[in-house]
């Protein structure tokens, strides 16, 4: 049965427009109108609002604002507005249209707040609405914190049953049946007697009409699409090689440029000799850049080949250019003058470490590099006062925006035409690269420039995740854990990204304790403590952000502890839980595993957990010594969710968090020399290998709590329970990442 759906979290305007030819369907937000992205071209006359969902002669065409980087954030966005609209997707076009305010993010700025996940205070009620507030104050169109589909499940849903309805309203003004006589069925309405009116057909009629404001969205029992297994719109085209991606952009008339920038990060150039370079076979010029030079020429192996032979005068770095000093610099800031944030504090753990047997323990995590597969890559065409960015974004706004500062060119006619991705893990929300390339089109009005970076100069110039140390003090009292105090300090990840987006920074980072200081642990004297440590190489959001090395902070510790109090850590991990959703996944992964089974001598299992993203994940790790080193068995996953969009890519999600985070774990580390990242490609920041990967099953929980993405909150618990399976099976206790440099991985 449907039911009439009120949507409480937002209040929805909800129009039609007539655009040429045809209609457009939407929402928006009330109290504001906000500019309709397609108004731009229409001629006298025409009009159109906000869009979702758009009909005219070509089709149907759904927009899907949310980048996709992989994860298929297109084909979920697709399949909510399809789910309403009745059409099939091998029918429609899929575009994530053009930046626009309207399509802005009010769900991810709670990431970025001290609200724990578990709370329902009115404070915390109250800080998730001014997320959503903020988020449309800025426009804040941004793909990340694995907001995708919390934040867009009722808005796409909405747009597609306005469009249904008012097509059906449209039929019901033509003909005088009723309502109910009529139905509809892959993209068309149905009358009584069989005869089928497309929605191409309907469309100028249905912009002719008011919009149907008052909808009934389906019941979850009749959908057709949602919650059960799709077809990603894009794995055939990924399937058969044939996916367009940004770096497959091309263009009649077009240059192809790379760039060479200081190693040094940060540094300057002081001046170079191009003599060389400009001789090279297809190169057609060596240009200025900030902090280097840009080689132009008639193929990009060209290029790259040039760029080398340019001799370049580096100036230094003006960080601190060493990773001893880096780690100097953040073992100096657990002071109280450096102190963030003390958002967990419970009990009184000064006292309660005043005296007794107090453990103690100091942990390491390096920086790392983001490194997608697709290398970044954007065409830039720079002509009359106007430019067109072709490229894969997270930030389209932000980007524009940047753009705009950078040229003097109104941000209106900057237009940015967001491509599939290869991958980002959080790379994709810089916009570095496409400044660059815009340097070199103000340098050659006219012409298209494709710039593609090289793996090095990707490595080299990344923002990487932080670098961070912890220390822990606990204590143990009749075989439980009785105190828990983790400081962890690390640079600040908003301080650095937010700067180069051109937005203010208020408060204490949570990227510096996420994941950590919000776990639903009852422990009666329980303390996390953020130090914010004076900020060295520009660092930026990656896979989980925080929580990324977080996890293994304080995961590793509380596996310690369990130790140190005797006890079995699913079972004390179980005692302390007071969030029921996360006691479900524990209890999940507890069965999943078989915990508590004897795996004989040299092998051993280890148990982590982390909510994150207001995601509980329990992961248990199993591993095994063999004469080439420590073998990864099997990986158990279980995660709530609410409700599972579509099971394949949840468990596609999962599997491939779990291989990410275990890769980073074992081998990876960016590490600096004289400000130089001494990693520049894939051979020496080697991920999971193909014959290393474990067998890993993944359960996704739904007990109907709220709808979370599941892209990011993999990632936090492989590290610990891997590293935690090391001490189980050999008695090696590892507080430093990578792992390789305390143990061999067969």
């Amino acid at each position: 049965m449907s039911r009439l759906r009120t949507i409480t979290r937002r209040s929805f305007i909800i129009g039609s427009a007539a655009i040429v030819g045809g209609v457009a369907f939407g929402t928006y937000l009330y109290r504001r109108d906000l500019k309709n992205p397609l108004l731009e071209g229409l001629p006298p006359g025409a009009a159109a609002i906000t869009p979702y969902v758009k009909i005219d002669a070509s089709g149907v065409t759904l927009i899907t604002p949310r980048a996709d980087v992989g994860q298929g954030a297109y084909s979920i966005q697709a399949h909510m507005i399809a789910e309403e609209l009745d059409v099939d997707l091998d029918t429609v076009q899929i575009t994530p249209g053009p930046p626009s305010p309207v399509y802005y993010n009010g769900v991810v700025g709670v990431e970025a707040m001290p609200i724990a996940a578990t709370s329902e205070t009115l404070l915390a009620r109250t800080g998730r609405g001014a997320s959503d507030v903020a988020g449309k104050i800025l426009g804040l169109q941004l793909t990340g914190g694995s907001s995708t589909v919390p934040d867009m499940y009722d808005r796409l849903r909405m747009a597609g049953a306005v469009a249904r309805e008012t097509l059906l309203a449209a039929v019901v003004a033509q003909t005088g049946l009723d309502r109910d006589q009529l139905k509809t069925e892959a993209g068309a309405v149905v009358l009584p007697d069989g005869m089928r009116l497309t929605y191409q057909d309907l469309a100028a009629a249905a912009a002719d009409i008011d919009p149907v404001t008052e909808v009934t969205l389906r019941d979850p029992s009749e959908w057709r699409h949602l919650g059960k297994t799709q077809m990603r719109t894009d794995i055939l085209s990924k399937s058969t090689g044939t996916q367009t991606y940004g770096i497959d952009m091309a263009m009649e008339g077009m240059l192809y440029a790379t760039t060479r920038t200081n190693p040094a990060q940060g540094g300057e150039i002081m001046g170079f000799d191009a003599g060389r370079a400009e001789k090279m076979r297809g190169v057609q010029a060596v240009l200025p850049i900030t902090g280097g030079v840009a080689v132009v020429a008639d193929n990009t192996w060209r290029a790259f080949q040039a760029v080398q032979a340019v001799d370049c005068d580096w100036g230094p770095s003006p960080y601190i250019g060493d990773t001893a000093e880096q780690f100097e610099t953040v073992a100096a800031s657990f002071t109280d003058d450096r102190q963030d944030s003390r958002f967990r504090d419970d009990g009184d753990v000064k006292a309660a470490l005043s005296d007794g047997e107090v453990l103690e323990a100091e942990y390491r995590i390096p920086y790392l590099a983001h490194v997608p597969l697709e290398p970044m890559s954007v065409v830039v065409k720079l002509e009359k006062g106007r430019v067109d960015i072709w490229t894969g974004t997270q930030i389209p706004r932000f980007m524009q925006a940047n753009v705009a500062a950078l040229t003097g060119i109104d941000a209106e006619n900057v237009h940015i035409h967001v491509l599939m991705s290869g991958g980002s893990f959080g790379r994709r929300l810089e916009d570095d690269y496409t400044l660059r390339a815009v340097e070199v089109a103000q340098q050659m009005p006219g012409t298209p420039i494709k710039m593609v970076w090289s793996r090095e100069e990707d490595f080299t110039h990344d923002f990487p995740r932080p670098l961070a140390m912890a220390r822990a003090r606990g204590k143990v009292t009749d075989g439980q854990i009785a105190a828990y105090d983790l400081a962890i300090a690390a640079p600040s990840t908003a301080e650095s990204q937010m700067a180069r987006l051109n937005q203010p920074v208020f408060g204490p980072d949570i990227a510096i304790v996420a994941g950590a200081w919000d776990q639903p642990f009852a422990i009666p004297d329980y303390r996390v403590t953020g130090h914010r440590v004076p900020a060295m190489v520009p660092v930026s959001s990656w896979r989980s952000v925080g929580a990324s090395g977080n996890g293994f902070l304080h995961e590793s510790f509380m596996d310690e502890m369990c130790h140190a109090a005797g006890v079995d850590p699913l079972e004390e991990r179980l005692r302390l839980c007071t969030h029921a959703p996360s006691r479900g996944v524990l209890e999940a992964v507890g069965e999943m595993s078989d915990w508590g089974v004897d795996l004989g001598p040299g092998r051993g299992r280890g148990l982590a957990f982390c909510l994150s993203f207001g995601v509980p994940v329990a992961e248990v790790v199993e591993v095994s010594q063999t004469d080439a080193g420590l073998k990864i068995d099997r990986v158990f996953v279980a995660a709530e969710v609410g409700r599972v969009m579509d099971p394949v890519n949840f468990e596609a999600q999962l599997s491939g968090a779990v291989i990410w985070g275990l890769g980073h774990a074992m081998n990876c580390e960016l590490t600096y020399r004289d400000g130089v990242p001494q990693q520049d490609n894939y051979h020496l920041y080697e991920g999971l290998r193909l014959y290393q990967t474990p067998k890993i099953e993944v359960r996704g929980l739904e007990n109907g709590g709220k709808l979370r993405g599941i892209g990011e909150p993999g990632v936090p618990p492989a590290a610990p329970a891997l590293a935690n399976a090391i001490f189980a099976a050999t008695g090696q206790r590892i507080r430093e990442l990578p792992l390789s440099k305390s143990v061999d991985f067969a």
